[in-house]
């Protein structure tokens, strides 16, 4: 799974990638011109009790990759720097968390000088649209093109609809993401990846004196934004920043002082694999405890396939725990014992936390 962090400049993107990465980049280096990329380990409790019962020699965090995406500004559509890099490195990415200044700080400007957050959001919204309507009509165009030069037109045609319909809904300013799409839309949108179909989540990088209003900031920004796939959470960049350099005793103490019950990264990974229709399953022995990403819906034998290939080819059965059960009754066997162990087909649907071992020929 990729994440692409988007934003305005100055909007503190770099600095969460920074603290999520643990990645030190100097602001004023070439090496952030287009986009930098790291593999962050998705923090999941359940696999710290895990790996805290079974001890095994290795434990394994599902994972994301992270790539920060040079900020951008008003009216860069038409730039020479919004150019056909920077759309393809936002156009590869699974999903987008867009980050947003909610913080004042006179030593770094805002490049619309003042502070509001709607304002931010709007612009990079509007930027996004008109570079997918942009892309919808050169398309639209080729196809009607296409459509005098040849006698079998009725693929041609479903795809001309179906490029009519984005345009319509682009035009009115709303995101295509919004859209219900039919089997060949999809097929359109894992060719194409416009922008504004892709699942968003907002991040409003507040200042250390928001901590209180937090909730009340978030709701009254997702009062002003409508639409699906879409969600607002709050962060604390300057915060965060000092946490991830702490010993964990003096973090518990951090963020008690601050009245942070929870790290704000850890539910914006969280948020984001909520987008994405994501859950986890996991594989425990003494050798290793191990947390796997897989599609919301997907059954047994596949989530045996994102193991091996083999497991997917030879699957028998899977043997399967849930992780409350494990931590009611404390192990496989008192699961056993209360009969809570069970052997699932290939046609199980798999559920978040799901301990699974599979059985294969």
């Amino acid at each position: 799974m990729q994440i692409g962090l988007i934003g305005l400049s100055y909007s503190g993107k770099t600095t969460l990638f920074q603290t999520l990465t643990q990645i030190h980049l100097d602001a004023t280096s070439n090496q952030k011109r287009d986009s930098n990329q790291a593999i962050v380990k998705v923090p999941d409790e359940r696999l710290e009790y895990l790996t805290g019962i079974f001890n095994p020699k290795k434990k394994v965090n599902a994972t994301i990759e992270l790539v920060d995406i040079a900020g951008l500004q008003k009216g860069d559509r038409t730039s020479a720097q919004f150019n056909t890099q920077i759309i393809n490195k936002i156009k590869t990415n699974d999903a987008l968390i867009h980050i947003v200044r909610g913080f004042e700080d006179e030593t770094i400007p805002h490049p619309e000088i003042t502070i509001d957050m709607f304002r931010d959001i709007q612009i990079i919204n509007d930027e996004l649209l008109i570079t997918d309507l942009s892309f919808v009509e050169t398309r639209i165009e080729k196809l009607e093109k296409d459509m005098m030069k040849t006698k079998d037109k009725d693929a041609l045609k479903k795809e001309l609809d179906a490029m009519h319909k984005w345009k319509e809904q682009l035009e009115n300013n709303n995101p295509l993401r919004d859209l219900d799409f039919s089997e060949d839309e999809f097929r359109y949108l894992k060719n194409y990846q416009p922008i504004t179909a892709k699942p968003m989540l907002i991040a409003l990088n507040l200042s250390e004196s928001d901590v209180k209003n937090a909730d009340k900031i978030v709701a009254d920004i997702q009062s002003k934004i409508k639409g699906k796939n879409i969600s607002i959470i709050p962060f604390f960049a300057k915060i965060e920043m000092e946490l991830s350099s702490m010993e964990d005793t003096d973090k518990e103490i951090f963020m008690t002082e601050y009245g942070i019950k929870d790290s704000p990264l850890n539910r914006m990974i969280q948020s984001a694999y909520n987008l994405l229709g994501l859950q986890s399953f996991f594989t425990v022995g003494e050798d290793e405890t191990r947390a796997w990403t897989i599609k919301k819906g997907m059954t047994a034998q596949q989530a045996a396939g994102t193991i091996h290939t083999d497991f997917y080819n030879k699957f028998i059965r899977a043997e399967c725990v849930s992780y409350q059960d494990f931590v009611t009754f404390g192990s496989i066997n008192g699961c056993k014992d209360n009969g809570c162990f069970r052997l699932e087909g290939k046609e199980y649907i798999c559920k978040d936390g799901d301990i699974l071992n599979i059985r294969h020929s």
